[in-house]
């Protein structure tokens, strides 16, 4: 199967979704694990467009929670490709919650994940080439290139 290189834009991904009181702690907060889960949701869903493959995560590098997220605030996440190496990428996603009766928009969360591609044994296998296309995508790629250095030298 060739593997042709890929756009930023053919595998980004816009999720929305309501936080509903089961998603809810007695507070009123969404918990951070149903945030978690749609983050790796959402920027699985990047991974398998950019591979046309199953892919696995392998990682979430960074979870960072700015604010919290309350019952009745639409949850929308923005996921797009940061970098690709041989068999892995590093998925980029950050999360807003909008109060949909006052249009107030807040930044919440941001997370960037590491995925595997499997071929049809369920063994690692080489992913499409990364064509960034925005200054916006250059500045994610350096930036996700520094953390794949960075997370390389903690592994030895």
């Amino acid at each position: 199967m060739p593997h042709q290189p890929k756009k930023v834009s053919q595998s980004r991904v816009v999720l929305a979704q309501v936080a509903m009181p089961g998603d809810a702690n007695p507070a009123g907060n969404v918990h951070g694990g149903s945030i978690m889960k749609l983050i790796d949701n959402a920027a699985g869903v990047v991974a398998m467009r950019h591979t046309r493959r199953n892919i696995v995560t392998a990682s979430i590098d960074r979870l960072d929670f700015h604010c919290p997220v309350f019952v009745g605030n639409l949850i929308v996440l923005k996921a797009s490709m940061n970098r690709v190496g041989n068999t892995s990428m590093e998925v980029g996603v950050r999360v807003e919650a909008e109060n949909v009766m006052t249009g107030e928009v807040r930044h919440t969360a941001s997370a960037y994940l590491t995925f595997v591609a499997l071929d049809s044994n369920g063994c690692p296998t080489k992913v499409p080439d990364l064509i960034v296309e925005t200054q916006e995508d250059e500045r994610r790629l350096a930036e996700a290139l520094a953390r794949y250095a960075h997370r390389k030298r903690d592994k030895r």
